[in-house]
């Protein structure tokens, strides 16, 4: 009450105070370097003693470190991703009002902060808990930075001390090194039984949260941006304040050595919905980015193909219904529901389209392709027929460019980071020797080989694949025409082939095989796969995925038919 200074962020005039004794603004949540002072009348008369932090987060440590959780590395780690997505152009309002409510209902159901702890209970790993009072006295959201440390009560100071103690006594007591106070314990069987945290969990809080706000981003997308360094994953504990000491197991849990896995993620992200108890999503409407209809649009663009074929996209998704706001709409919880991946899906109905139109049997594709070269030989008006054959040749050549890049990429990849990682202080001195040496060796050799010093990475993009229109090579063929492979019938364009082969007459289940069907390359025809092949590329993932959806769409699509060979089939085997 005797502290009435402004705010220095919003000018308010309403302080709480912290754990760690000093002044934070309850209306914006910005913690001052000032503290509170405390008149003591045990002492000699006009003597003041200020407060120092009450529990041993704050305290630092012999070798100058101070006592930290993991549940306080993985919001670093979140906060710096959410400032890279929102230096590419997500909507502000995702950190504090998306992401951060995510967070901090994750920290309480998992009974890591936010919540009141058992009395009695021994001390686990994830028990980081702050006082219940802490929460029901300020209902207001805190910053995604200061969530852990926020507390408008005193509180007891033996009871913080003595329970932080209590943990740190337990760390220690363990024979596994670590720099954080709970990561010995972290990894411990028990909490298997608990959504644990992990770095691939970490994207998936940014997706569920990009899926809440809508944003035009896929998941392919965003590990794409992470593979490509736009993203911080890969190392990303290097930007940890330097007190946060990060050794032994704490290395096992942020230091990544693999790229994230598009089906883990997604995975992941709907058991993080179930788990946090999550409403319905906002609807995924025909305006909106993640429908089928507008990535679609995306997919041809990228996959250079004609611009006509949109229509044809259009009326498959309104055939099958995969349109609909209820089947696209993520509602957590609910087992009746499909997961849908909104990218796999588009690219899957791409591929049926091609499929009715063209067949892709690796004979009717090219029977149509020679029609139609005869056809431009002697057409003089109105834009080329489409050639597959010709159309085949040029994305080839541009997808093995592209692939041999990455690969060449993903090889010359530098899996150490910068900053000199140790699992116990007794190999602190030797790392830190070897880390200089090989620094000194790579400027030498670099300054006698004369090599080329890494380029900047290039800006972020929403395409890997462009084609210009304005080439006059004929290498772009969004402006060509479908006249080749359509007839009027009934005042309606129908596609001249009265064909179509299923991938699978009968679906597998999911829940149980992990797949709706099962692919193997030498048993589909090679344009089918090449197809596949172009769009694993495009979206990073494996072609089986696809391929999944692909069998999906088409018994949607021909239900009706298969539903009649079945029955049939049954009648004949009785």
């Amino acid at each position: 009450r005797d502290f009435n200074e402004r705010c220095a962020q919003c000018s308010e005039v309403n302080w709480g105070l912290t754990d760690g004794g000093r002044f934070y603004c309850r209306s914006c949540h910005n913690v001052t370097e000032r503290t509170r002072e405390v008149v003591n009348t045990d002492f000699i008369t006009n003597s003041r003693v200020q407060t120092i932090s009450k529990g041993l987060k704050k305290q630092e440590k012999n070798d100058g470190g101070c006592e930290w959780y993991i549940c306080e590395g993985f919001q670093l780690v979140l906060k710096k991703q959410v400032e890279a997505l929102e230096a590419l152009g997500v909507c502000p309002q995702m950190k504090d009002e998306i992401l951060c409510n995510f967070w901090r209902c994750y920290l309480q159901k998992s009974k890591q902060a936010y919540c009141k702890r058992p009395a009695g209970e021994t001390v686990k790993a994830l028990s980081v808990c702050e006082s219940s009072t802490d929460v029901d006295s300020d209902p207001e959201r805190p910053s995604l930075l200061h969530m852990l440390s926020l507390s408008e009560s005193e509180g007891d100071l033996q009871t913080d001390c003595s329970f932080a103690s209590s943990v740190s006594k337990v760390s220690e007591s363990t024979s596994v090194y670590s720099g954080s106070v709970d990561g010995s314990l972290y990894l411990m069987k028990n909490q298997k039984e608990k959504l644990r945290m992990t770095m691939p969990m970490t994207l998936s809080f940014c997706y569920l949260a990009l899926l809440w706000v809508r944003e035009p981003i896929t998941l392919s997308e965003l590990l794409r941006f992470v593979v490509e360094g736009h993203i911080p994953y890969m190392n990303v504990f290097q930007h940890f304040p330097e007190k946060m000491k990060l050794c032994g197991l704490d290395l096992k849990i942020f230091c990544v050595e693999s790229w994230p896995v598009y089906e883990e993620v997604f995975n992941k992200m709907h058991e993080l919905a179930a788990f946090l108890d999550l409403p319905r999503f906002p609807d995924i409407t025909e305006s909106c980015f993640l429908h089928p209809d507008m990535l679609c649009m995306k997919y041809l663009m990228e996959a250079n193909l004609p611009d006509e074929l949109h229509n044809w996209t259009c009326r498959v998704v309104k055939k099958t219904g995969i349109g609909e706001v209820d089947f696209l709409t993520l509602m957590p919880g609910n087992k009746s529901t499909r997961k849908v991946k909104y990218d796999v899906l588009a690219a899957a109905v791409i591929v049926v389209v091609l499929k009715l139109l063209f067949l892709l049997d690796d004979h009717y594709e090219w029977l149509l392709s020679e029609f139609a070269e005869e056809r431009n030989k002697n057409n003089t008006e109105g834009g080329p027929y489409f050639e597959f054959k010709k159309w085949y040749g040029v994305v080839k050549h541009s997808l093995d460019v592209e692939q041999k890049k990455l690969d060449e990429e993903k090889a010359k990849y530098l899996w150490r980071c910068e900053k000199p990682l140790f699992y116990s202080v007794k190999n602190k001195s030797k790392v830190l020797k070897r880390r200089q040496m090989v620094v000194n060796l790579q400027n030498q050799f670099g300054k006698l080989s004369g090599s080329v010093q890494r380029a900047e990475k290039p800006n972020p993009s929403s395409f890997q694949l462009s084609w210009s229109e304005e080439n006059t090579d004929g290498s772009c063929f969004h402006g060509h025409s479908l006249k080749g492979v359509l007839q009027e019938k009934r005042g309606l364009l129908t596609a001249m082939n009265p064909d179509y082969w299923l991938c699978t007459v009968k679906l597998c289940n999911e829940r149980l095989c992990g797949h709706l069907a099962h692919y193997r390359e030498v048993e589909f025809p090679q344009s089918y796969h090449f197809v596949l092949g172009l769009f694993s590329f495009l979206l990073r993932i494996q072609p089986s995925y696809i391929h999944d959806e692909v069998c999906m769409i088409e018994h949607r699509l021909f239900n009706k038919k298969l539903c009649k060979k079945l029955k049939y089939n049954t009648v004949l085997r009785k």
